[in-house]
């Protein structure tokens, strides 16, 4: 190369470095000018958490800008792209700064070589020392805890909590929308006396209840007993309807059991019959096969619809033995058909909904109406927004407000007609809700908790003034020691995390948790992804844990197999500092499952970062199995 290409080549080099120092020269402004607008918030931080709060600023601060053509310049470069920086924002841009000055030849300024309070080292080992404090210790082989909530039953099987503790749940959670303190209680002393006999530690957090945006109750259905035998693809009965006939009066353990006259258990012999006309007008005929005290086993190969007031005649033979009616039934649960350009009305209060009403010529008389019994929503929403059900499953937009009722036109239903179901969720992500997010159930379950808890995880926190609520319940029960995890469900309180995060840091320890389930229906499946990820970078900027949760192998805790998906989004999880698992049946084989993946993708990844592992793979020849 001649001497003038050399030289071209040079100025060339130092004018890119020179620019990409200006750019990262404005961003380190931009942080500190930020840390003199936080100043307030600062004060009320707790000591422990202010370097925190103000990383989190000033990563804040450079997220401002977009960095993308810097981070581009600078990896061509050669140096970091600051895509690291979560943890040590200051430190990042400084050191690159430092690199910058060097390769230009200039003195390094006094204010860039000092180190900042936040180091590369220091950021991490706050993160873990804050992760202990409310998630406790990690386990041997892996770093992220694993929370486990707890069914109903565990109150009375201490064997499966001292399994599930065994097997390596870190966290027990309870979740306060069910059962009662009686029953929390005993699953905090089966754990305790876990704890003890296996000398291993494991903490404990419950969930408040919140309140609940749900559907009200549906008018129900007609009180019927649909008798179905199953029949194979040509339409020939390979299996009979059964049935269960117990005495008028009794208590039946099963739905579908029909309470009758007595005097038809009385006479019934295995090989009688009881002849009726069902619910259509249609003949038929019960096989006894079976007679026990104060009930009878029978079937039919016809279907039949049996309701209350039915005739039974019990026949032996060619003779009567007994006559006897059908007794009350329980309603048939009903639900609201609905598909796109329906209407429906949302009405204030807890009226029994129901389907549309229909005059003479098919047309609509009356809309489809579902009650929803919080005051709130009705205040606080407004025409054209949107209105979600049942997980999202149901779409459609407000376009009518009164004082008590809401009309939404239908603009997406789940098949071509979902069905609407009492108690399913109503999310409505762009409504500015005048909501508490403390109850006054979660106020009385609250003085439970304090006593025996490790920590309290908040539902449907929206602004910084619900957390204000909740340090001033917990500073009435003297709790001081209960850290708080702020539940992430919505698409507000995701806007207002980094506010929420500094509210928070008052009253350390805290986690945060990033609650899928709702918080997909509010920004929409499509934003979840790059919602989680933004959450959890915030987080990891202010060193507060993240709770990975909802549906974390779900297919396999409820019915015993994995789908693909579930295993690469629980391995996704090791980027939080704790995931969690929902009950079911298998869920101390899900727990196992979880924690060898856990254990295997951390010698990959941390956080954003990959880990540079030997791979065997990699050897020419090599034939190992992938997992060695």
């Amino acid at each position: 190369m001649s001497a003038r290409r050399r030289t071209e080549s040079e100025i060339a080099w130092a004018v890119r470095l020179a620019q990409a120092k200006h750019g990262v020269e404005e961003l380190r402004r931009a942080a500190l000018a930020a840390e003199q607008e936080f100043s307030a918030e600062f004060q009320s931080t707790a000591t422990s958490m202010r370097e925190s709060a103000i990383n989190l600023v000033h990563y804040l601060a450079v997220r401002r800008h977009d960095v993308r053509a810097l981070q581009d310049e600078l990896a061509r470069l050669g140096l970091s792209s600051l895509g690291r920086m979560e943890a040590h924002v200051m430190a990042s841009l400084q050191a690159v700064l430092r690199v910058l000055h060097t390769l230009l030849g200039e003195p390094v300024p006094v204010e860039v070589v000092e180190d900042p309070p936040i180091t590369f080292d220091t950021g991490p080992a706050l993160l873990a020392e804050h992760t202990n404090a409310i998630l406790g210790t990690a386990p041997q082989g892996r770093q992220t805890r694993i929370m486990v909530t707890m069914p109903g039953e565990a109150a009375d099987d201490p064997d499966l909590i001292r399994s599930l503790v065994e097997a390596g749940m870190g966290i027990m959670r309870i979740n306060c929308a069910h059962d009662s303190p009686t029953t929390w209680e005993r699953m905090v002393r089966h754990l305790r006396h876990a704890e003890r006999d296996l000398d291993k530690r494991c903490l404990v957090s419950f969930d408040l209840a919140g309140p609940k945006l749900r559907t009200g109750p549906i008018a129900p259905g007609p009180a019927v007993v649909k008798l179905r035998p199953t029949r194979n693809p040509v339409g020939q009965v390979t299996e009979p309807a059964r049935v269960r006939l117990v005495a008028d009066g009794s208590q039946p353990d099963a739905d579908d059991a029909i309470p009758v006259d007595a005097a038809l258990l009385d006479n019934a012999q295995p090989g009688d019959t009881l002849a009726f006309v069902d619910a259509r007008n249609r003949k038929r005929v019960l096989r006894v096969t079976e007679v026990r005290p104060g009930e009878c086993l029978c079937e039919t190969d016809r279907p039949a619809y049996v309701v209350p007031g039915t005739r039974l005649t019990l026949r032996r033979e060619q003779s009567s033995i007994a006559q006897g009616e059908v007794g009350a039934l329980t309603t048939v649960d009903q639900w609201i058909a609905l598909q796109v350009g329906d209407t429906l009305e949302v009405v204030h209060g807890e009226a029994p909904g129901r389907d549309a009403i229909y005059d003479d010529d098919g047309r609509i008389a009356e809309p489809a109406f579902i009650s929803c019994a919080l005051d709130e929503v009705f205040s606080g929403v407004r025409i054209g927004e949107p209105i979600l059900f049942d997980d999202g499953k149901i779409r459609g937009v407000i376009c009518g407000v009164a004082e008590d009722r809401l009309r939404v036109d239908i603009t997406g239903a789940a098949g071509e007609r979902a069905k609407l179901r009492s108690e399913k969720g109503i999310n409505l992500p762009e409504s500015e809700l005048a909501l508490p997010a403390l109850t006054v159930k979660d106020i009385e379950d609250l003085a439970f908790v304090a006593n025996h808890a490790d920590a309290v995880a908040m539902s449907f926190v929206q602004q910084p003034g619900d957390i204000d609520d909740l340090l001033h319940e917990i500073g009435k029960l003297n709790a001081v020691q209960l850290g708080i995890v702020l539940k992430i469900e919505t698409k507000t309180a995701f806007t207002r995390l980094p506010d929420l995060l500094l509210s928070a840091m008052r009253h350390p320890p805290i986690a945060v948790m990033i609650a899928r389930g709702d918080l997909g229906v509010e920004v929409g499946f499509e934003r979840l992804s790059e919602v989680q990820e933004e959450i959890l970078w915030l987080c990891e900027a202010a060193h507060v844990p993240v709770i990975w949760a909802t549906q974390v192998l779900e297919s396999l805790a409820k019915g015993g197999m994995p789908s693909r998906a579930e295993v690469s989004d629980a391995a996704m999880g090791s980027r939080a500092e704790c995931v969690m698992l929902n009950k079911g049946p298998y869920i101390l084989e899900t727990l196992g499952f979880l924690a060898g993946v856990l254990e295997r993708i951390e010698e990959h990844h941390y956080k954003k970062t990959a880990r540079l592992r030997k791979l065997q793979v990699a050897s020419r020849g090599n034939q190992r199995a992938p997992d060695a």
